[in-house]
């Protein structure tokens, strides 16, 4: 089932269970998806867009979270974290740090990364190779560190 008319249904359920929290989210994922075919841009959505596109989402999410603690409003922070979780539901399973670890060594074998000097070439390769599984800031945060070791 595509993203769209999951979320649609989900929508209706929502509607239904009077989950104001989850009703907004995925109106907000509707909008997003949406507004993304109303572009005008010649780009199809595909998977590669869907989880862009709630990449994207969850990313703003976690930034919300980051700054309502800042601020002291632990009950925004907390509403904020309710909607990361439903829209991480709709992504791929996300990898730990372990298998992150694992993941980026052989991409750094691969391409023959072994300094510092290698990160543009390790990291948009990490990128891609992990788009949707894994928080940027995970990834850049592992490749410099393997970088760094060898």
């Amino acid at each position: 089932m595509k993203l769209n008319e999951k979320i649609n249904a989900d929508l209706k359920v929502a509607m239904k269970s009077g989950n104001k929290i989850r009703l907004q989210t995925l109106r907000s994922i509707r909008a997003l998806i949406l507004e993304f075919e109303k572009s005008g841009s010649k780009k199809k959505f595909d998977q590669n867009e869907e989880i862009n596109l709630l990449s994207t989402a969850a990313k703003k999410r976690k930034e919300s979270i980051e700054e309502y603690k800042k601020a002291g409003r632990d009950d925004l922070a907390f509403n904020e974290k309710k909607e990361l979780e439903i829209i991480m539901s709709y992504l791929p399973k996300q990898l730990t740090e372990e298998e992150i670890i694992s993941e980026v060594k052989k991409l750094a074998i691969v391409l023959g990364a072994k300094s510092k000097a290698d990160f543009p070439k390790l990291m948009p390769a990490a990128i891609k190779e992990l788009k949707g599984k894994a928080d940027g800031k995970t990834i850049k945060t592992v490749v410099e560190k393997i970088l760094s070791t060898n």
